[in-house]
């Protein structure tokens, strides 16, 4: 697990945040979902894609708070977006009203993009909460030893 210590970029800058872009709010860490999403589609950034099995995971995770008027809307066939937050443990960043629909409609799995830790880096929405991501990252890994 030491060898995935994050270096500090003091050079760190974030991708640029566009008026109407999607930015989901884990905590103190904000990441751009517009630019993950565009990234994934051109290639730019290659992420493992996963199968969840839908009920396992919500034995595991807590469903989230969504908006019921958008969930008829939601299509279950577009993949999520887990991210790993700290390691070994993913959360959903993009996809929590199809999880959401997918489990109430006893759907058994649902396709995933899967990022790790390491690949997030560029998305953050600004420099501190990039610093205090690697921060906390590297005293989670620390804590692993």
């Amino acid at each position: 697990m030491k060898h995935r210590k994050i270096q500090m970029n003091k050079n760190y800058i974030p991708l640029p945040c566009d008026i109407g872009d999607e930015v989901f709010r884990n905590g103190f860490f904000h990441f751009n979902i517009s630019r993950i999403v565009e990234h994934i589609q051109s290639g730019i950034l290659e992420v493992e894609l996963d199968t969840i099995e839908v009920k396992d995971w919500f034995k595991h995770h807590f469903h989230s708070r969504i908006n019921e008027e958008h969930l008829p809307t939601v299509d279950v066939n577009k993949p999520i977006i887990q991210a790993e937050i700290r390691p070994n443990m993913y959360e959903i960043i993009d996809g929590n009203h199809r999880i959401e629909k997918a489990y109430r409609e006893d759907i058994l799995t649902i396709q995933s993009y899967k990022l790790k830790g390491e690949q997030l880096l560029p998305y953050f929405t600004e420099k501190q909460r990039y610093v205090a991501y690697v921060e906390y990252w590297n005293l989670k890994i620390k804590d692993h030893f």
